[in-house]
């Protein structure tokens, strides 16, 4: 009997994309195609909310969907108009790479953008010069690991995949031949 194992994302990458971007881009050095550098994961925590724990339940809802320690993200300077302090915790942020992230992306192209409601497909415009595809989430309820029950505060979140190519339109066909879905240009 055959031990089938589905094609993790990192293996799609090495044996399928990679070679199709390598012909049709006429690349000659396979360091120079595109490639996933990193993912960071952003969240805002409201400074107007009173309660003092809810910073702790952002940082264990998030710890539970990346699988790392977030970093909290604190004001530099005090703004009355926004009732923030220096030194309030303002946002969280995670970063991942290598397995991590890979693990991150597969579950997030395969398992929480589908769970998104009246999701048609992601802006191409989203990438912009460097790299950087930006997808936002209004909470956290996509994610599998997240039920909605157990949830305490929602919040939303940023993901931004950071990825290394020459030119956007590199950066483009990479994230479509990784599964990103993207919705189509009108004519």
């Amino acid at each position: 009997m055959a031990n089938f194992m589905a094609m993790t994302l990192i293996e799609k990458i090495r044996k399928t994309i990679n070679p199709k971007l390598l012909t049709a881009f006429g690349i000659a050095n396979v360091h120079a195609l595109p490639r996933l550098e990193k993912v960071v994961i952003n969240v805002g925590v409201r400074s107007d909310n009173k309660d003092p724990k809810t910073v702790e339940h952002c940082i264990e809802d998030l710890r539970i969907i990346t699988g790392q320690q977030p970093i909290k993200t604190r004001a530099r300077k005090s703004i009355s108009s926004f009732n923030v302090r220096e030194g309030q915790v303002v946002g969280l942020m995670v970063t991942l790479r290598g397995k991590r992230m890979y693990a991150f992306v597969d579950k997030l192209l395969n398992v929480a953008l589908a769970r998104v409601r009246d999701f048609r497909g992601l802006d191409p415009k989203s990438l912009d010069g460097s790299g950087n595809f930006s997808i936002g989430f209004r909470d956290q309820i996509p994610f599998p690991e997240i039920s909605a029950d157990s949830i305490k505060y929602p919040f939303g979140l940023q993901v931004t995949l950071v990825v290394q190519a020459n030119s956007r339109q590199l950066a483009l066909e990479f994230l479509k031949q990784i599964g990103l879905p993207l919705k189509q240009a009108i004519s």
